[in-house]
């Protein structure tokens, strides 16, 4: 469980503060010639570590939804809070990232958030349990478009021409995701109606999860920016209480809404497979601390606006992964939804750029602030 951030959620306990993202202290400085110093300055070493977490975050978590009958995720995400929070309490012990210590005034303040958060977590992993991690990240990207509008709505944000645009081929590249989905499921399993039938209500209850998916991302985006007004947080702050204040909701939302059986359990974690899940249960939960550790150490090296590219070109890779590790369908459609989704999100990064390089003044109506890196990457992933 993540943020975020991102999502680009999953992207996902990281956040849009609204003011860019602030690198942990004791991310390694700038300076001296040892040979590790130049390893940790050099770009390619946080370019390739942030995109491999956001594809690890991904991968695990597909991984475990797509076991046969799986359905205790409220249980997964408070796994992946719990090993969250230890994880970044070593780290701080250590001195490796900071963050403030657990105030329960700023914890009233934040729980809003975190509820919202809860919701995009768990209607996210509702959807990629349904939908195909191509399908998945594709349909990701409409959360941009209901976030851009929010920002125009509440935060006096704007959209520029090339916005626009890339908003139409994020569109277009949905529905040709969709139609490749539906016309695979129709053309494997025609010759069974009923079987047929039921993979399309299979993605249709995807599709309607995803559109869940997307309202609350949006809402926690936007409702999290009028609260970190309140305290100020910076996203090791926001991750700390954000994972903090679900673990109880999570386990007591598992404890009376799924089922505890031994029969169920069996079925979720079997006996062959049992290891394997827990490990994988764990391994996201620390991918989203990666996650916004190597988004630190990225801008650091690099920059905002090489960040919001790396950020754009991740999608592709993330996609790709669903591909290779799993089942999902390669078809001409489905690729071509892929590189439409690509496309998009280069050019709504350059129209970012674009942007952020010129006055305010004169630009039409979406944006707003640039996203947090570990916020964009955790939703993007989950999830990002």
């Amino acid at each position: 469980m993540a943020d975020g951030k991102k999502t680009d959620d999953y992207e996902l306990r990281d956040m849009n503060s609204g003011k860019g993202y602030e690198p942990p202290l004791n991310v390694p400085k700038i300076g001296g010639s040892t040979p590790m110093t130049a390893a940790t300055n050099n770009p390619v070493f946080p370019i390739l570590s942030y995109c491999g977490s956001s594809i690890l975050m991904t991968v695990t978590n597909k991984y475990v939804l797509s076991g046969f009958g799986f359905n205790l995720n409220f249980f997964l995400l408070a796994v992946q809070s719990i090993v969250c929070v230890v994880a970044i309490q070593m780290c701080k012990s250590s001195g490796i990232i900071t963050y403030r210590d657990f105030n329960s005034d700023e914890a009233r303040k934040w729980f809003p958030v975190s509820l919202l958060l809860i919701g995009m977590i768990y209607t996210s992993t509702k959807a990629l349990q349904f939908l195909s991690i191509p399908v998945y990240t594709i349909f990701k990207n409409l959360t941009i478009i209901l976030i851009a509008y929010g920002e125009v709505l509440w935060f006096g944000g704007s959209v520029t021409g090339m916005a626009l645009f890339s908003f139409g081929l994020m569109v277009l590249s949905s529905v040709i995701a969709a139609w490749a989905d539906i016309q695979h499921a129709l053309q494997n399993y025609g010759h069974s109606e009923t079987e047929a039938s039921a993979k399309v209500s299979t993605l249709n209850a995807g599709y309607m999860w995803m559109l869940f998916n997307c309202i609350c991302s949006a809402t926690y985006v936007l409702g999290m920016r009028k609260r970190i007004k309140l305290t100020n947080f910076k996203d090791f702050d926001t991750m700390f209480y954000n994972n903090v204040l679900s673990i109880p909701i999570l386990l007591v939302a598992s404890l009376l809404l799924e089922n505890w059986s031994s029969a169920n359990i069996e079925i979720n974690f079997p006996p062959l497979q049992r290891n394997r899940i827990i490990l994988a249960m764990i391994i996201s939960g620390l991918s989203s601390v990666f996650i916004s550790y190597t988004s630190a150490w990225c801008i650091r090296v690099t920059s905002s606006t090489t960040y919001s590219m790396v950020g754009a070109l991740n999608k592709l890779p993330i996609a790709l992964s669903g591909l290779i590790f799993f089942d999902a369908p390669i078809t001409i459609p489905s690729v071509s939804a892929i590189g439409v989704g690509f496309v998009s999100g280069i050019v709504y990064a350059l129209a970012k750029v674009k942007q952020s390089s010129k006055p305010k003044a004169g630009i039409l109506p979406t944006t707003s602030q640039p996203m947090s890196a570990s916020s964009q990457s955790t939703r993007d992933s989950f999830k990002s």
